[in-house]
């Protein structure tokens, strides 16, 4: 997909005949998400703003009527003016931003490439991962625990850049390290400008905001908003949601972060998924199965038997959606007679984070292993 961007605001888009997953020509498209795509092709104030996004990588996401996260990758060309948009339901960052540096060039001269699918079941690693290299170098290790501790809050976050690039990295690779649960919420990786009253909403919510329109957005009635600025590596933030945290997880997580200043490969995303597995590794203890009956979790199990500060934690965060989605998922596999492995149950026995001891252990294993 192809958009330009007139005098008066993004023109709508032509179709060529290349797309992304679920979308290619012949499939059928809504034409209000075709008609919505350009405007988030240019999430910034194109009037002041155009000739220093040349070549920059971005991504926008749409969430249609099942809650799934169609995302748009985009590659600005032309002085900022023509943008390339490749739509997928697959988050395959650094495949389609191949892929539009590959289509770039061929609006040139013809050439072939050729795009190895991901590995789903691993870690993002630097600089393997786009999105969590450019958080990692922008954000400094306080600053992502902070931010680390209100999305486990389910808080309202804001994030702006003047980089395009880096502010939808720095959305996604934030949002991903909470992994293995998913954000349940207002989800927005970069906000284009007739769409700046989300800023207001109730809810919890995690936007890209480009910096051009930070202050539209501040004029408005903000209040208990988490906004962090990635160009000055500053947040301000109401909350003291890190406290809330258990302070050995922090403290471990916080070392751990440290150490991987000058590092490459999946340090970084280990070290969440440790904290992860520590903080809800227990679940399973908490697991509940009588022959005959479904399996069940215990919300009292789950809480009962920690430390006060864990304990209080805890008894939040059965409350939140990331967690609920989770558990659901989890005794949905269970009860359909399904096993599953991943890195967070690998994580959590090797890290010792559940009891093991009583018969659920037993049949845990017996659908894990």
């Amino acid at each position: 997909m192809v958009a330009a961007c007139g005098h008066k605001g993004p023109a709508l888009p032509d179709i060529d005949p290349f797309c992304g997953s679920g979308l290619c020509a012949g499939t059928a498209l809504r034409q209000e998400v075709l008609n919505s795509v350009p405007k988030f092709c240019f999430p910034f104030d194109v009037e002041r703003v155009s000739q220093n996004q040349v070549g920059q990588h971005f991504t926008f996401v749409l969430t249609d009527i099942e809650s799934k996260q169609r995302f748009g990758f985009c590659r600005l060309t032309s002085g900022g003016k023509v943008c390339l948009c490749i739509l997928s339901y697959l988050p395959w960052f650094e495949v389609y931003y191949k892929l539009l540096n590959t289509l770039a060039d061929y609006l040139a001269k013809e050439q072939h490439s050729y795009f190895i699918t991901p590995d789903i079941t691993g870690l993002p690693s630097i600089p393997e991962s786009r999105n969590l290299t450019e958080y990692f170098v922008a954000v400094d290790v306080n600053n992502m625990l902070q931010l680390y501790a209100s999305m486990l809050h389910e808080r309202r976050i804001i994030i702006t850049s003047s980089k395009l690039s880096t502010l939808t990295a720095c959305v996604h690779a934030s949002a991903a390290l909470l992994y293995p649960m998913y954000w349940q919420h207002i989800y927005i990786p970069v906000l284009p400008p007739h769409l700046l009253d989300y800023c207001c909403a109730p809810m919890p919510y995690l936007i890209g905001v480009h910096l051009s329109l930070i202050e539209r957005v501040k004029n408005r009635s903000l209040e208990d908003v988490v906004l962090l600025n990635v160009d000055t590596n500053n947040l301000e933030n109401p909350f003291n949601d890190l406290n809330n945290l258990p302070g050995e997880v922090v403290s471990a997580l916080k070392n751990k972060l440290k150490k991987q200043s000058t590092a490459t490969g999946d340090g970084v995303a280990k070290a969440f998924l440790r904290a992860q597995a520590s903080l809800f590794g227990s679940y399973r203890d908490a697991l509940r199965y009588k022959p005959g009956e479904p399996i069940t979790f215990c919300e009292n199990s789950f809480v009962k038997h920690r430390s006060s500060t864990t304990k209080q934690f805890l008894e939040t965060a059965v409350n939140l959606q990331l967690f609920k989605q989770f558990i659901d998922g989890r005794l949905s596999k269970l009860n359909a007679g399904r096993g599953f492995s991943d890195a967070f149950e690998e994580e959590i026995t090797a890290g010792g984070f559940c009891g093991g001891t009583e018969l659920i252990g037993v049949f845990y294993l017996m659908l894990f292993l």
